[in-house]
């Protein structure tokens, strides 16, 4: 073989040396692009978002219980007021200085007078009605006998005219007598014991 030909031989392998070396290079380069496009993140989707039903969002969110108000009464903080317990009239009159007016379910009633106008040791069977009602002692004076020869004797009470009277509520009247003795209630003698006087007047 002539030099000339070792040359172009020689230099036909360096060219093709070359070229391997090149394509080497460029298969690294791309595998390196490979790799480093691997790494990076998928691009975010573009376009309209997909739409969604009521019912889907219905389902989706959590149940809601919508809340009901409880009633409750309204508290009152004042007590109620008891009913009113009436009184045995008032000291008024030619009853001013008595015994037991004003009081209820006095034990002992007294007009101020002589001992007919006295009834004590009262025990009242019945108390708030249109009457009441009570048995104690008081002094019987027999027709035509003097009121100093009159007796110690059971009789019976009655208080009646339930009303008001000065914005008080009482009974307006009151009288006593001996059933004993064939006495009984009368409603036309009494003692008006919000004004103070007899009825009829003397």
């Amino acid at each position: 073989m002539s030099s000339s030909d070792q040359m172009e031989t020689v230099g036909s392998g360096g060219r093709r040396g070359r070229r391997r070396r090149a394509v080497a290079v460029a298969g690294l380069a791309l595998a390196g692009l490979a790799a480093v496009a691997g790494c990076q993140s998928a691009p975010a989707a573009t376009g309209p978002a997909p739409s969604v039903t009521p019912a889907q969002a219905a389902a989706s969110s959590p149940a809601t219980i919508p809340s009901t108000p409880v009633p409750t009464a309204p508290v009152s903080s004042a007590a109620p007021s008891a009913p009113a317990t009436p009184v045995l009239g008032q000291l008024a009159g030619i009853f001013a200085h008595g015994t037991g007016f004003g009081q209820v379910r006095p034990a002992e009633v007294f007009n101020g007078g002589d001992p007919t106008g006295l009834v004590s040791k009262i025990s009242w069977s019945s108390w708030g009605g249109a009457t009441a009602t009570g048995a104690g002692t008081s002094t019987y004076v027999a027709a035509n006998q003097a009121v100093a020869a009159g007796t110690p004797q059971p009789a019976t009470i009655v208080a009646f005219d339930l009303g008001t009277c000065h914005g008080k509520l009482m009974y307006q009247a009151v009288e006593w007598y001996f059933p004993q003795h064939g006495q009984a209630f009368s409603a036309s003698h009494y003692e008006n014991v919000c004004t103070g006087t007899f009825v009829p007047s003397a």
